[in-house]
């Protein structure tokens, strides 16, 4: 039987597929917030407010105690446009779907899916909660580690995932294997890399993680008592701090998010923003708060107060992510259909939207032909993630 002419929206919703198995970082975070942009351009504009949950102080003793409400909320911006240009014959358009998938939109789509993928695993350098493990081979007791840190954040339980990088899953895999789940649930199993379900994570190997090179601070103590905020006067130390650093401070520790209760445990902090040698400020998230409903530590800094930054001094580490859904989200938005071409599909396959639009070449017999997505994404809620910095 002849081939027939493929339609834009055959191929649109085959290259579709294909990114979508590709992207399995992005396709375990949030993703509910792809509605609030247009069918056919960003109604609401290329931004999103998403609101964060309010947070309360609890009274004692019978006297009334209003307090206000302060709603907080972050922006989610649809802003990265990426994509593929092809360039095919008429000849090539009367192959089969299954060798066009194979010979032009799996190799096309792979490496699309690998750029968009790489960008939003910078996400990373957001997280301030880590397992350090520097230097020595990933283990489940580090993984269930991270598993406590989230708990102790009070991260819903289900949804969660652990993301590895390919040497972690290598140190991992052969402690783990007796421990994932077989039979019906590795039937349901359709994006590359998905391995199981073990210790409350759906496990995933991801090639694409970045490596976190640590910058040379060392040596800085607090400038002054009392600083709060998200930045920090320091003096006395040496080397260049890197965003993505993360640090703790002496005797500043973690509160319970809901009792305000000292867990003993020193609160960490991620460098923000580079900063030369002997700088006299870090930049830093979470921002220190002492007290109300936004209570994260026991108390400010003291003068002088160390501050001690992870891992060995100008050293790189390789990076995995433990999480639940909702500390991240990326979205996609609808880009405009255009006119006076050769055709144009757009279709959208579990919120991710794509467009192709082809053109006719005349004097090359050619269809040029473009792909492309429009995207963003942002840390929503950094304290339901924890990195693993291993080896």
């Amino acid at each position: 039987m002849a081939n027939s002419l493929l339609t834009p929206t055959q191929v649109t919703r085959e290259a579709l597929r294909i990114l979508h198995q590709k992207l399995n970082f992005i396709g375990s975070i949030n993703r509910q917030y792809d509605d609030s942009f247009a069918q056919s351009g960003a109604k609401i504009g290329d931004s999103l407010k998403i609101r964060l949950p309010n947070q309360y102080t609890v009274r004692s003793g019978a006297t009334l105690s209003p307090q206000d409400t302060a709603e907080t909320s972050v922006t989610l911006q649809v802003a990265t446009q990426k994509g593929v240009d092809l360039n095919f014959s008429s000849v090539e358009l009367t192959l089969s779907l299954d060798d066009f998938s194979r010979r032009i939109l799996e190799p096309a789509m792979s490496v699309l899916a690998a750029n968009i993928e790489f960008d939003a695993m910078s996400m990373y350098r957001d997280v301030y909660q880590q397992v350090d493990n520097h230097g020595a081979a990933a283990s489940f007791a580090k993984i269930l580690q991270g598993r406590k840190i989230l708990g102790d954040a009070l991260a819903p339980p289900a949804d969660r995932a652990c993301n590895l990088n390919t040497q972690d899953n290598v140190d991992l895999v052969d402690a783990l294997k007796g421990l994932f789940q077989d039979g019906p649930a590795l039937a349901k199993q359709y994006r590359e890399g998905y391995m199981g379900r073990s210790a409350g994570f759906d496990f995933m190997e991801n090639t694409l993680w970045p490596g976190h090179a640590r910058g040379a601070g060392a040596g800085y103590l607090v400038n002054g008592a009392g600083q709060t905020g998200s930045a920090l006067v320091v003096d006395t130390g040496s080397g260049a701090i890197s965003a993505g650093d993360v640090f703790t401070i002496a005797g500043v520790f973690r509160v319970h998010p809901e009792t305000k209760a000292s867990t003993g445990v020193l609160q960490q902090f991620v460098v923000t923003a580079p900063a030369a040698s002997g700088t006299a400020g870090i930049a830093f998230s979470p921002a220190i708060v002492t007290t109300g409903a936004g209570q994260n530590v026991n108390a400010a800094p003291a003068d002088n107060a160390a501050i001690t930054f992870a891992g060995p001094a100008g050293t790189a580490h390789g990076i995995s992510m433990a999480y639940h859904q909702d500390a991240f989200a990326f979205a996609t938005a609808d880009l405009v259909m255009p006119k006076g071409v050769d055709f144009a599909a757009r279709e959208v396959f579990d919120g991710i939207s794509l467009r192709i639009v082809r053109q006719y070449d005349i004097n090359a017999d050619k269809f040029p032909c473009r792909l492309d997505v429009l995207y963003g994404y942002r840390t929503v809620r950094p304290q339901l993630a924890c990195r693993l910095a291993n080896r």
